[in-house]
């Protein structure tokens, strides 16, 4: 497979979580985090993922990782559809995918040495014995910007960002292709966050991993993605490469968000219209479209029927707002 090739490809993925009640504890509703959602990642590509908090982005990379099961869909890694994979085929697939989690203090066993913690991988894998996999653990470190007498520290010795660093190397120490990076800079302080993207940037240059970045901060996004895709309550509302979906954001939820942005110079920006409302909840969706209880433009179809989704030039948005073709 080559560079631009699709490496992981979604199929009308859908996952909730049954809610239980009663004497029995039986299902009595469930929570719908992730509702029919599409999309291709490339190889080589960073494809971000925004939206609110409570959208489902975090679920989504879960389930892409086979951390959670999905209810119903289709996930597909080099072709193969990982759900239909078992044993070695399977555990094969499982250790090129790895993840990157936002917390970087609570993601880290407090009773285990970094060399114990970032060589975990390699251990379980076997086939290295202790020298090779310190010298692989070391070489690692020192790749993400530790050093080696690092190794025999625990966690708690270290800042917010040197942690995320002794994660990134927990996951690239047994050579993925495809990580999820989920929020991986939100628990840092700005100038931290500026070092570790500059640092995942530059490891994608060298080793041409494919990222799937999950954030709610769209500078960041913007900074590190070459497509974006926009969830809201667990659909994916509108995807185009990050250029575009910057300059021209055709989703009156994107707008919004793009809108919301803070602006130093006090400039005007082509959507002023903010976001009115709550976040509905995941488990009473709104009728037809669920964006249409805090959307400026909603018509009395978006309040009966769910939206198709539309190429409107070179993005992919589900909305009425073009359901005919010449609107663009």
């Amino acid at each position: 497979m080559g560079k631009g090739d699709v490496l992981v490809r979604l199929e009308n993925v859908v996952k909730h979580f049954p809610i239980k009640g009663g004497v029995f504890l039986r299902q009595v509703d469930s929570v719908k985090a992730v509702n029919g959602v599409s999309f291709e990642i490339r190889e080589g590509e960073t494809f971000g993922l925004v939206g609110e908090s409570g959208c489902g982005k975090s679920t989504l990379g879960n389930v892409i990782l086979g951390l959670e099961k999905p209810t119903s869909g289709r996930i597909y890694y080099d072709q193969q559809d990982i759900n239909a994979l078992r044993g070695a085929k399977r555990r094969s697939i499982r250790h090129q995918m790895q993840i990157v989690f936002q917390d970087p203090f609570e993601s880290l066993n407090p009773r285990m040495t970094v060399e114990e913690i970032v060589g975990e991988g390699l251990r379980i894998q076997g086939g290295m014995s202790k020298k090779e996999i310190h010298t692989r653990v070391i070489h690692m470190l020192q790749r993400v910007g530790l050093n080696a007498e690092h190794a025999l520290r625990y966690p708690h010795e270290f800042s917010g960002g040197q942690r995320q660093r002794i994660g990134i190397a927990r996951a690239l120490i047994v050579q993925p292709r495809f990580i999820v990076c989920d929020e991986p800079v939100s628990a840092l302080d700005v100038s931290v966050q500026a070092q570790i993207i500059n640092l995942l940037r530059s490891l994608q240059r060298e080793f041409g991993y494919t990222y799937l970045f999950v954030a709610h901060g769209l500078n960041v996004v913007r900074h590190m993605s070459d497509r974006v895709g926009v969830m809201y309550l667990g659909q994916l509302v509108e995807v185009a490469d990050a250029d575009e979906i910057f300059a021209y954001p055709r989703h009156p939820y994107t707008q919004a968000l793009i809108s919301a942005i803070p602006d130093v110079g006090m400039r005007g920006k082509p959507f002023e219209s903010a976001l009115s409302g709550d976040v509905p909840s995941p488990v009473n969706l709104p009728s037809g479209c669920p964006f249409h209880p805090r959307c400026p433009y909603a018509k009395d179809i978006c309040r009966m029927q769910m939206p198709d989704t539309h190429m409107v030039g070179r993005a992919q948005v589900m909305c009425h707002l073009y359901d005919d073709e010449s609107i663009h």
